[in-house]
């Protein structure tokens, strides 16, 4: 609900209306908030409340260097330990691009780097990049939803499952990195017209 903005950067969180609007109890609720506030998607106001984390663009350049090191590393770690049964996965993954439209190709898209992740066979590698993995979704989002071509982002993962398969590590990092690089200037430039558009 958060990443997909159902709740809004700012939006007040009550445990009471998302227990009665999921059909989860309580005490499920409270532990899901507290792991969220640990990943900072939500901010615990003391005798307050909480809210949905706001996004600042000023994060952005944070997000992209701990993507931009981790992803490309996991890339490595998965050209050595990855097999068939991820790559056959990915494969199957891309192959349901055709005339999906842009919130599927995104789906795709996070198909294919959880299963490089789990190929990397480091499951602390694995949680944190996910935590990473979904402000960027949420980034996206706000930012691109209505104007992101997403179908370049499932063919730069054909590449990457080449060299995966190739177990060319070095190419593989290197592709995945682009990859990463290729987000961040999409979101930058849907930044910059958005405070162009309010400035003009």
């Amino acid at each position: 609900m958060i990443i997909h903005l159902q709740l809004p950067p700012g939006a007040v969180v009550r445990e009471d209306e998302l227990s009665d609007e999921l059909g989860v109890g309580r005490t499920p609720i409270r532990e899901a908030l507290q792991r969220l506030a640990r990943d900072q998607f939500v901010t615990v106001l003391p005798r307050r409340g909480m809210l949905v984390t706001p996004i600042d663009v000023a994060d952005l350049t944070v997000l992209y260097e701990t993507r931009a090191l981790l992803e490309p590393y996991a890339a490595r770690l998965a050209c050595g330990r990855g097999g068939e049964q991820q790559w056959t996965a990915m494969e199957a993954a891309l192959a349901r691009s055709a005339g999906t439209d842009a919130a599927g190709l995104l789906d795709i898209d996070r198909a294919c780097h959880e299963l490089i992740w789990d190929a990397a066979g480091n499951r602390f590698l694995a949680a944190t990049l996910d935590t990473l993995y979904a402000q960027s979704d949420r980034l996206w989002h706000l930012y691109l939803a209505g104007v992101a071509d997403t179908s370049e982002a499932v063919d730069e993962h054909r590449a990457v499952l080449a060299a995966l398969r190739a177990a060319d590590a070095d190419r593989a990092a290197a592709l995945v990195e682009d990859h990463v690089r290729g987000f961040d200037q999409q979101v930058r430039a849907a930044v910059g017209r958005q405070l162009d558009s309010v400035t003009a």
